[in-house]
């Protein structure tokens, strides 16, 4: 390696460097989601990943792919992306994601966009992370962190979707309230018993 290719490296400048932006929407994006969320066409994908997070934990084959999180302070699931649904829905689905937790009392502390260029491909990830509110549990003096820190990341490979991971991360300190279990927000997400309106 060249002395100006080590410096370029050292000082951040490669041209393989990750790129960081804030995350937007396109006016046509929007008008398409708030369609696709008036048909009620995620209830294709909702149910049955909410199906496929309880079989897994039962250890029993699901039609959807899903990856359990379980550490301390640390709980989620990962959802597969799979052809029958389509990268569209997909997207969609991330976002309603994020809209159904901010329906929970959360705010949405960011929401950015990373593009990671490796030497055989690129990941692109969309990230939102959200927060619960600076308020203290009724009746105590407790910040009230609600299920925790909630991030929601999309990842894509060479633009090809490939997961959407959806992860709390909790406090265990004296300041804070207990959190809330991970499986109640999810099942508030994903609303298995969601009926079609029409």
């Amino acid at each position: 390696m060249s002395f100006n290719e080590f410096y370029k490296r050292l000082l951040g400048l490669s041209k393989n460097a990750p790129t960081c932006s804030t995350l937007t929407r396109s006016g046509k994006y929007g008008e398409g989601y708030q369609e696709w969320v008036a048909a009620q066409l995620y209830l294709n994908w909702t149910i049955p990943f909410f199906k496929a997070y309880h079989y897994k934990k039962a250890t029993l084959p699901a039609s959807l792919r899903v990856q359990l999180i379980q550490e301390e302070h640390f709980n989620g699931a990962v959802f597969f992306y799979d052809p029958s649904i389509g990268a569209g829905n997909f997207c969609y689905l991330f976002d309603l994601f994020k809209d159904r937790i901010l329906e929970n009392g959360y705010t949405l502390h960011s929401c950015d966009k990373l593009e990671v260029r490796h030497e055989r491909y690129t990941e692109q990830v969309e990230k939102h992370l959200l927060t619960p509110p600076a308020s203290d549990l009724p009746g105590t003096s407790l910040c009230n962190q609600l299920y925790g820190n909630v991030l929601l990341d999309y990842i894509k490979v060479n633009k090809h979707p490939g997961y959407i991971r959806f992860v709390a991360n909790t406090y265990n300190d004296a300041y804070f309230s207990k959190p809330l279990p991970f499986e109640e927000l999810l099942e508030k997400v994903l609303q298995p018993t969601e009926k079609k309106r029409y």
